[in-house]
């Protein structure tokens, strides 16, 4: 066994309201994103670059920003790992997984497309979730640092379901 790797459980909630129709998953919070408290707090992680370019907005910096940017372009955020064992940040050291209970989001959000930024996200969607909720998602690439293969306009291309589906949905 691995002496670094620690059972976790998510330590923050999502970030939803009443008029979210986007739902984006993570996989699990980051050490950065844990120390911060909110998602994606990795400084070299481009999720939050990625949502400003959708939206021609600028890219937020505190978490209110971040909240507040989510939320005014009818964005919910979530990770689908409620507790896991984990090894630092690695996605790939993610075992003995717990899935979070989308419906507590659903239930309320006129969600109308759920995206799993990266690979493990959607593995443990279609594994653990969809069979529960019996709803599909789209994969997208990872915005994470380790992606490095992905530029940031390649990302906010292939990201760009997520601001069609949100600007198209009826409010």
């Amino acid at each position: 066994m691995d002496p670094q790797r620690q059972h976790i459980v998510h330590p923050f909630g999502p970030v939803y309201d009443r008029s979210s129709r986007v739902l984006i998953l993570g996989s699990f919070p980051s050490v950065k994103s844990r120390e911060q408290n909110f998602y994606y707090g990795h400084p070299r992680n481009r999720f939050w670059p990625v949502i400003a370019a959708l939206f021609d907005a600028p890219v937020p910096v505190s978490v209110a920003e971040k909240r507040s940017l989510i939320l005014s372009r009818g964005l919910a955020l979530w990770d689908c790992v409620g507790s896991c064992a984990v090894t630092g940040s690695s996605d790939a050291s993610i075992r003995d997984v717990r899935p979070n209970d989308l419906r507590a989001v659903l239930d309320v959000c006129p969600i109308g497309m759920i995206c799993c930024n990266g690979r493990k996200s959607y593995e443990v969607y279609v594994k653990l979730i969809e069979p529960l909720i019996g709803r599909e998602a789209v994969c997208l690439p990872s915005t994470s640092p380790a992606n490095a293969q992905w530029s940031l306009r390649d990302l906010v291309a292939a990201w760009s379901v997520v601001a069609e589906a949100a600007l198209s949905a009826p409010r």
